[in-house]
Order: C-alpha cells, then structure tokens, then sequence
C-alpha cells in the first residue's frame, strides 16, 4: 500500500486554520467531507469518535507529528486528510513537543487489516527524517502532495 493510495489530496490543508487539537480534527474531518470522502452527517460523528480516541491515548507520535485515527462503520476504505500547522498544536505528545503535521486516519471498522497497512504505510514514511522535514516546510497543498509522491517513490527503491 502506498501513501496515496490512503491520502485523499482535495483534503489536505496545507494551512491549518485551528490552532487546538480537538478543533484541527474537527477540521480535516470538515475537508474529507467537502471532499466527498466522508458524508457530511457522518463528518462530526467522526470527530467526535476521533477526539474521544484522542482523549484515551495521545496519538502525537513525537518529532513534530500525530495520527488521530478511528475506525467506523460508515468507511468502507481507508482514507486520510494531512493538516500542516507553521505554529505547532499541542496534541499531549510523547515528546511533548508541538505537532505541525496531522494525518487524520478513517479506517472500515469491518477491516482491522486494512487499517494495519494503512498505519504502517504512513508510520513508516513518518519515520523517515526527509519525509517530516519535506511536510514542515511545506506552503501548500502542491507541496504536501510532492511530498507524498517522493515518499512513495522512495520507498519502491
């Protein structure tokens, strides 16, 4: 599985508006919606579920990265939003460090596997030190999805 296939690009925001935890997935929820990926009555619901996934345990992984995640009827197929934050959001993480960049993961609630490999494809280029630093700098949406594109031309070699 390659990062696009999970990364739904008219949902990335390159610039994230919020500037809290609860409210970032709250509004990449919003993009996904306005992406048709997830349907508006369910945007909130999702949230909601996402935020009280969020309170139980932090998914700020450290080094400037989270992956707020749930899984949920209504998703049929892995699909995720980025956000890019050039202030930082404090999401409780590991290293107690901000976060500037957020993957919020809906998975199918029927398909614990393919939320496995979704998870692992996008930690797994999360751990690349290009790849974090690429999303930091990155100033718009153009940019998150070259960053992506090389990600997964990367890991092919």
């Amino acid at each position: 599985m390659k990062l696009a296939d999970i990364i739904c690009t008219d949902a990335i925001v390159a610039s994230l508006e919020s500037t809290d935890r609860d409210a970032v997935i709250k509004e990449l929820a919003a993009a996904l919606c306005t992406a048709k990926k997830i349907k508006k009555k369910d945007a909130d619901t999702l949230a909601e579920a996402v935020i009280k996934r969020e309170n139980e345990a932090s998914t700020g992984i450290g080094k400037g990265v989270a992956v707020p995640h749930v899984k949920h009827d209504g998703i049929t197929d892995p699909i995720a939003a980025i956000g890019c934050s050039a202030d930082g959001i404090d999401f409780t993480s590991l290293d107690k460090q901000p976060v500037y960049s957020v993957f919020l993961l809906l998975s199918p609630a029927d398909n614990p596997d393919k939320h496995l490999q979704a998870m692992e494809t996008i930690f797994k280029n999360l751990q690349k030190d290009d790849f974090r630093r690429f999303l930091r700098q990155a100033q718009s949406v153009d940019d998150v999805v070259e960053a992506v594109k090389d990600a997964d031309d990367s890991s092919l070699e």
